[in-house]
């Protein structure tokens, strides 16, 4: 088969093996992949198009990213017009007036003492890599340089730079690679298998946040830098603390002076019904990771929103004012078409009410992910905002063959969903109908009761 899609000029077929080879592609069981690719040649709304020309169900928004939708028109003029005027800005010591702009619209839109953007390189990864050089860096300007060591939690996903990888939880991403940064990792918030929660879980776990004392306990505050956690975790299988959960780890953070930072780079921008996170769970970390909804996946963008007393100790220890306050930053930091996309998808969201529509479209994924409760191998579910994991019963030695097989199916029906360990993971756009909630729900039971 010729490919027909026009951005491809190569004159061979899209699924012959050979022309696959040269992509070696990321989280991707690669061998697989090219015996039977899975091909998207357009999108629009919440359909992607494959080589078939079949209507595939954005059942992920992307990558947890594209909660508007596909080819939103004001977006795409915003970046065409972009890339016409200013295609690329030095990021260092030169700036443009775009991301001066969005840094503010972004604060504006933070918890109150959340002031100071660092755009970092446009990946999430480095958002959170950011955040935690940062971190180590603030308290040694502060004169307590013993204070390193970074605290992740079981069960986290939070990017695959080195940093990310060490306080990340999930022991698969951190394997191949050997010892990391120092890192300690809080318990795990996951309810045991046949809880069945909806939404957060008001009386489990919130005890749980005391493991943060047993590390302290271990390695002494006097070494702890900072606490990093998702306000509910996305790649890890769709988990959400338990009431109080995060404001004890705020008062625990507070008491021994370790900061305490949010990984947003999915809960961020209107995931959870509310701008952020910690807006919709409140309580207000020291930093703030964002990325993702942030472009609408238009364009990479990514960053760290600060407190104001983190961004004035460096300003203030920062010696003559030509000098750099602290060495980091990357090409590609606030690169202007991807402000221009930030700025655009920002608009898109406040002008549609995407927060409400969020806000509104959750008891109705609830409900119909929770009316898989007693569909073939599911033994848990659970939801927060437009998102839901369901976790699979494993089939002995092979824990996450049937989250693959029953993904396959499902995008053989035409609706993609995400994989991941043992668990089914769900997001739909924030533009979805309740009758393209249910029809997902729906085809999900039945690829589930047909599945072996």
């Amino acid at each position: 088969m010729t490919s027909s899609a026009g951005s491809c000029s190569t004159n061979v077929s899209l699924t012959d093996r050979a022309f696959l080879e040269a992509h070696w592609m990321p989280f991707t069981g690669n061998r697989q992949f090219k015996a039977s690719p899975r091909l998207f040649t357009e999108a629009q709304g919440a359909y992607y198009t494959d080589l078939e020309g079949r209507k595939v169900f954005d059942g992920l928004s992307g990558l947890w990213c594209t909660g508007l939708g596909h080819g939103r028109r004001e977006i795409v003029d915003a970046v065409s017009r972009q890339i016409a005027k200013l295609d690329y800005a030095p990021a260092f010591q030169f700036g443009h007036p775009l991301s001066f702009e969005l840094a503010n619209r972004i604060v504006e839109r933070m918890p109150k003492g959340l002031d100071h953007v660092m755009f970092a390189g446009g990946s999430g990864s480095d958002a959170v890599d950011s955040a935690l050089k940062l971190a180590r860096a603030y308290w040694r300007v502060r004169g307590q340089g013993g204070k390193t060591r970074l605290i992740g939690r079981l069960q986290a996903y939070h990017g695959v730079n080195f940093g990310g990888i060490s306080v990340g939880g999930l022991v698969a991403n951190r394997k191949p690679y050997g010892q990391g940064i120092e890192a300690g990792h809080l318990a795990s918030i996951q309810p045991p298998a046949g809880s069945f929660f909806r939404g957060q879980p008001a009386e489990h776990g919130v005890e749980l946040a005391d493991s943060l004392l047993s590390l302290i306990e271990l390695y002494d505050a006097s070494t702890i830098a900072a606490v990093i956690v998702e306000p509910f975790s996305g790649s890890g299988g769709v988990i959400i603390p338990p009431r109080g959960y995060l404001q004890r780890l705020r008062e625990m953070c507070n008491k021994h002076d370790i900061l305490l930072v949010f990984d947003e780079v999915i809960t961020g921008f209107g995931r959870c019904g509310a701008w952020t996170g910690a807006e919709a769970f409140g309580v207000t970390p020291d930093m703030l990771t964002f990325a993702k909804q942030s472009t609408n996946g238009v364009q990479p963008l990514s960053g760290v929103v600060a407190k104001k007393e983190i961004y004035e100790t460096f300003m203030a220890s920062g010696g003559q004012e030509y000098l750099l306050e602290i060495p980091h930053g990357y090409t590609y930091s606030a690169h202007p078409v991807a402000c221009a996309a930030g700025l655009a998808t920002l608009e898109l969201i406040e002008r549609e009410q995407m927060l409400e529509r969020v806000r509104e479209l959750t008891p109705k994924l609830e409900s119909a992910v929770h009316g898989l409760r007693g569909a073939r191998h599911v033994i848990d579910i659970r939801n927060y905002g437009l998102a839901a994991g369901l976790t699979l019963e494993a089939i002995p030695g092979e824990p996450a063959r049937r989250p693959f097989e029953v993904a396959m199916a499902m995008f053989k029906k035409g609706f993609y969903v995400r994989y991941g360990g043992a668990t089914i993971q769900l997001a739909p756009p924030f533009i979805s109908t309740e009758s393209e909630i249910a029809r997902l729900a729906d085809a999900l039971g039945e690829t589930l009761n047909h599945t072996k």
